[in-house]
Formats: structure tokens, sequence, C-alpha cells
């Protein structure tokens, strides 16, 4: 008993200056500021107690779906108690982050994914007390989180000292533990593009592509006989997501490789006809084409034809891309008017009309491309 008295005298000190410090903490906020802070960690606490870890991981993925990044935060935040268990909270704390942080997040990630992998390899007691999210586990996750990675050294860090290394570094990671990740394929063909090194960016560029394309072409056939839903949805599964795909296309351009660029684009627009990057880049493919084409006149009228429709869209949708839209204006100007009815006098347009111009000519230029 009197060992027990003594420890309970021990934890008072510590326990005082914990709230010493957390007052102190507190005092240059302004008493709304500190009411949000009490009822945040009041919101974590009943969080942590309501649901389990796996259902955590479930609410956090779905705010993320969601673009609601600080509910996100908030469920992901009471599952860093175990620090050592279960890869995907660091991946979600990962992508709600950025620079520094995401990479500190993503990268222990890495590291408990590849211990649970090794864990699973030398014991047969590792594997069976892996988490639901653990024993799914394989080496196409850790290529996926080392792709994170490398993304975020060519974005938010791109000026840091040895970027270009750690950017190499981790595609090369990424690569070793999942060869055909298309993703992995696509990133180095970007490092290699910002070296100069067009051949062999090319080559990875056309073997990322040519993993997923062919199930983007089966996606655009009309559907003319039954086919097993399990069997398509698996054929599809490699197919990346649209921006990433967007990403490809202006590779693609960049390599010069103007008809698969065309083909993604084209197969973009069957998904989603409201995207002013998807017309521009196709308008900036066939104006490339001009020049190096038996019959330059067509890529020219496609260009033109491309080009006006993303001006409009751009418009209409109000985007904030100053660049793009200039360089668009630009290529109208290079192109001049063309000889059809449906590109006269729309560079005289009034802004303020041309979403409904859109609406009203989007049906006539459709029919006129197929």
């Amino acid at each position: 008993m009197g060992g027990q008295a003594k420890s309970k005298k021990k934890n008072k000190p510590r326990r005082k200056e914990h709230h010493s410090n957390r007052d102190s903490e507190q005092r240059g906020l302004s008493v709304q500021e500190r009411m949000k802070v009490k009822m945040q960690e009041k919101a974590k606490k009943k969080t942590a107690e309501k649901y389990t870890t796996e259902q955590l991981l479930e609410k956090t993925e779905e705010c993320i779906d969601n673009f609601n990044f600080e509910m996100a935060q908030m469920f992901c935040q009471p599952v860093e108690l175990s620090p050592e268990e279960g890869h995907s909270k660091y991946m979600y704390l990962g992508q709600i982050h950025t620079g520094v942080e995401a990479v500190q997040y993503f990268s222990k990630g890495i590291e408990v994914m590849l211990n649970t992998l090794e864990e699973r390899t030398h014991s047969a007691e590792g594997a069976a007390a892996a988490s639901d999210h653990d024993a799914e586990l394989t080496g196409k996750d850790v290529s996926v989180a080392f792709c994170s990675v490398a993304e975020i050294f060519f974005t938010d860090l791109c000026m840091e000292e040895g970027a270009a290394d750690k950017c190499k570094e981790a595609i090369e990671r990424a690569l070793q533990y999942d060869p055909d990740n298309p993703e992995a394929m696509q990133l180095m063909a970007s490092y290699l593009f910002s070296i100069e090194n067009i051949q062999e960016g090319r080559e990875f560029l056309m073997r990322s592509v040519a993993l997923w394309l062919p199930g983007q072409r089966s996606r655009a056939e009309p559907c003319g006989q039954e086919e097993d839903e399990d069997d398509e949805e698996h054929q599809q599964s490699g197919i990346p997501p649209y921006e990433s795909r967007i990403t490809t296309a202006k590779l693609l351009v960049e390599a010069e490789e103007y008809e698969t660029a065309s083909e993604v684009l084209e197969g973009l627009l069957e998904e989603d006809d409201e995207v002013v990057q998807v017309w521009y880049l196709l308008g900036w493919a066939c104006y490339l084409q001009v020049e190096k084409s038996e019959e330059p006149d067509t890529f020219k009228d496609s260009a033109r034809t491309y080009l006006t429709k993303a001006k409009k869209l751009y418009m209409k949708l109000g985007c904030d891309d100053a660049a793009m839209l200039e360089h668009t204006q630009q290529l109208l100007g290079e192109l001049g008017p063309g000889d059809s009815a449906a590109d006269s006098g729309e560079e005289d347009l009034p802004l303020e009309n041309i979403g409904d111009d859109f609406v009203e000519s989007s049906d006539d230029e459709d029919a006129m491309e197929h």
C-alpha cells in the first residue's frame, strides 16, 4: 500500500506539468479558438472510443473520396496511437498533407508495409496476427506508396536540394516492388524527360500506356455481346484515373506520339466531354502535326475545332488556368479563321454569351467531327 501511495504522489507533478504546458499553449488563443481546440480534443476522444481501427480507416477513406480532408484527418489521428500497426492510416495521412509532412507519413507507411511483408515471409504467426488491411498487402501497395513519394518530389519539393535524386530513387523502388506498375513507368518517363533523356523516357511511357490502353478501348466500344461483369471489372481495373491519363496525354504529345495521345484523349472525351484540358491537348496535338503531315489543312481544321471548343468551354466553366487560355488564343490566332461556317466569327463572340453559344453549337460541331 505504501508503495502505491508513493507512486501516486510521484505522478501528480507530471499531470500538473502536462496541464500547465497545455494551458500555456492555449494562452495566446482567442476564446473561440480555445473552444474549438477543446471540441476537437473531445471529438477525437469520442471517435477513438466509438470506432474500431478498421472502421476509422474506412471513415477516413470515405472522407478523402468526398474531399473532406479536415474530417478525414479527424478520423485518422486516433489510429496513430498504434504507430507500428497498419499502413493504411499513414497512406491516408500522406494524402491529406503536403510537402515534407506528406513524405514523412508515406515513408512511415512504407516502413510498416515492409516490416509486415518481412514478418509474413519469416513467420506464419506474423501473417496470422496481421490486420484485415495488412492481410491483403502486396508489393503493388508498396510500389504505389513509393510513387506517391516520387510525385511529391516532382511537385511540392521539386526545388529542394537533392529532389531529383530522391525522386529517381523512389521511382526505382516502386518498379522494384511492382515492375508492371504503369504509374511508376509513367513517373520514370517524366523524370527522364526532365533530364532530356527523351528516347528512354518514350520507351517507359509507351510500356506504361500499353498496359491499360486496351482496357480503355474496350470500355469505349459499344456493348454488342454479353460479358461477365467480374471479367469486365478485372479488365478495367488497371486503367489509371482520369487526371492521370491527362498527364499521360501531355507526355505523349511531348514525345511526339501524337496518334496514341489522340486515342487517349478521345477515350477521355467518351467519359467526360467537359474537361477543358482534353480539348486543348487535342488541339495542340493537331497543331503540332500541321507541318509534318501530307494533309496540313486537315490537321489545321481539326486543331481549330478543338481549340475553339476548348476556349468556349473555358469561359463557360470559369476556369482559372490563364496560361492555357493564353496559349489557346495564340494558337487560334496563328491558325487564322477557318473557311467553314462553324469557325466564322467565333473570335468576336462576347464572353458573356459564350456559355450559351457552346451549348447551342456543340451538337453541330460533334456532327462535323464524326
